[in-house]
């Protein structure tokens, strides 16, 4: 594959990443000016710990990043991830330790916090340790600022002074988004209080935009402040604007909660010189009842449940499907999307460049910069390690599992397939959490019992090292025979999904039988006619 047939094939390729990168193309068709980076943003509030929702964004944004790269020749790009630690504590997270110290600094800046586990200075800086932890852990490239030290510094002065130079646009642009008790004491700058250091939701007066003087009422007295130099946080869509012109920011993706704001803070970030950067609006999470997921309500997924249920590579898949359309996050989804994941691995090598560029697992692996190579097949699928061990039942164990797949795997070391390991874990923490507390296998009626007994016949006459397709074929014949009264091979299969492994749902039955081998599979059938 030439650049150039790669370049000719992202220009009109309809896999979304390109098609956002496509809006940066345009936005700047010779290069950014001076040939500074296109930057990329993505926001934290570090006032809980980082979340799904957290690493989904990093994720699409660095698809989009990659491909632009690829449409513009290469043009250099940044990432930062940007923590708004400068927002004043509103709640107590109720699941951090020492929650009375916490409680006594309700209002105060993220950063200005202690840390209620005790490790670093602030809490603030805790969150965002466990950010950066988490991001590294995924090898994503990425520059991290915090606000709180934007602010501090003075980097953000300048854009500050703007604010107040256009003070009564903004107003105009946000009073009438606001209810009217709201209105009244609205203020674009929250102050931080002099004298208690929290951050002031209180009307603020321009007293010198160019010194940054504002005056406003601290607990019953009325002061005059600088708000340069971390004495004050702005409000939420006018920092994001703010954010934008200050830094540059070329492109920020965001949840469909937020499209209000992207259309307000555009407004602000034009208003004070700039312009807002590209936007994608992609749709929430549900669950698995169709609601919307909620922190308070606790029914989402984190990433550590999903990790302990299927792999990295499936959390990728999932969120880089569809971006657009709400998709529900839930246990029950991860077998499917680590197979489906390994299903487009496997077809990558040999798809022509077009249809690579449709691939998701194409736009996953060049996210850290892999471009192929060895190991793109799986060697049982996770549907297959699923059945293994829910007949193995709870007690299952790595060891165990491994001594089956080496009757079907070539060389079957975990040291050689550390991929299928991965894997094995995942399968034995779903085993031992959803499948074995619910196993049920029913009773055959009399049709699928007589087909039952026919398979064992077949399988006592069959060779020991029969393949996977050789055993395949003998339980396709049972159930295309009239005889067993199977109205086609569907109710056949399902028939051996229920009563063999007590799911609905199964494997192709010549690798099932292959893996488990033949004389336990008829110690199954014998266990189901009995």
């Amino acid at each position: 594959m030439t650049d150039d047939a790669l370049l000719s094939a992202a220009q009109v390729s309809k896999a979304w990443p390109f098609e956002e990168a496509r809006k940066l193309l345009k936005r700047f068709p010779d290069g950014k000016p001076g040939g500074a980076p296109v930057l990329f943003e993505t926001g934290y509030g570090p006032s809980g710990l980082p979340h799904i929702g957290t690493f989904q964004e990093v994720l699409r944004t660095t698809l989009v990043r990659r491909a632009y790269e690829v449409l513009s020749g290469g043009a250099p790009t940044r990432l930062v991830a940007f923590s708004d630690d400068m927002d004043g504590l509103r709640k107590v997270p109720g699941n951090v330790p020492n929650q009375g110290l916490l409680t006594a600094y309700l209002g105060h800046p993220l950063s200005r916090i202690p840390d209620p586990f005790g490790k670093y200075e602030s809490f603030a800086h805790h969150n965002n340790a466990m950010l950066r932890d988490f991001l590294d852990r995924f090898g994503f490239d990425y520059e991290f600022v915090s606000s709180s030290e934007s602010y501090s510094s003075g980097a953000f002065d300048d854009a500050l002074k703007g604010v107040l130079r256009n003070w009564q646009a903004i107003m105009d642009i946000m009073l009438p988004t606001l209810r009217e008790e709201r209105r009244q004491t609205y203020s674009p700058v929250l102050p931080v209080s002099p004298k208690t250091h929290q951050v002031l939701q209180v009307p603020v007066e321009v007293v010198d935009a160019e010194a940054g003087i504002v005056r406003f009422e601290d607990h019953g007295e009325t002061v005059e402040s600088c708000i340069l130099g971390g004495n004050s946080k702005l409000q939420w869509k006018v920092d994001w604007a703010m954010r934008w012109v200050a830094l540059g920011v070329d492109y920020e993706m965001c949840g469909k909660d937020l499209t209000d704001s992207v259309r307000e803070s555009g407004r602000i970030a034009r208003t004070l010189g700039g312009s807002p950067p590209e936007n994608m609006i992609y749709e929430l999470f549900l669950d698995e009842n169709g609601e919307k997921i909620s922190k308070t309500k606790g029914n989402g997924l984190t990433i550590e449940e999903w990790l302990t249920y299927g792999s990295e590579e499936s959390l990728g898949l999932f969120l880089y499907r569809e971006p657009k359309s709400a998709k529900q996050l839930h246990t029950g989804i991860i077998p499917k999307n680590v197979d489906e994941y390994w299903q487009f691995r496997e077809k990558l090598p040999s798809q022509p460049i077009e249809q690579q560029l449709g691939n998701p697992v194409w736009h996953l692996l060049r996210a850290n910069g892999y471009h192929g190579g060895d190991g793109d097949k799986l060697p049982v699928t996770f549907s297959l390690l699923l059945n293994l061990v829910g007949v193995l039942g709870a007690g299952a164990t790595r060891e165990q599992v491994w001594s089956y797949l080496a009757n079907y795997v070539e060389d079957a070391d975990p040291a050689r397939h550390p991929e299928l390991d991965k894997l094995v874990t995942n399968a034995l923490a779903t085993n031992r959490d959803f499948i074995a507390p619910t196993l049920h296998r029913r009773k055959p009626e009399a049709g699928e019992a007589a087909a039952l007994a026919a398979l064992d016949e077949e399988l006592a006459a069959a060779a020991e090292d029969a393949s996977a397709e050789e055993l395949q074929n003998l339980v396709y014949e049972i159930g295309k025979d009239p005889h067993y009264g199977f109205e086609s091979l569907r109710d056949w299969f399902k028939a051996l999904y229920e009563t063999l492994l007590g799911s609905s749902q199964g494997p192709r039955m010549g690798s099932f039988i292959a893996l488990y081998g033949i004389a336990n599979t008829r110690k199954l059938i014998a266990e189901a006619l009995d």
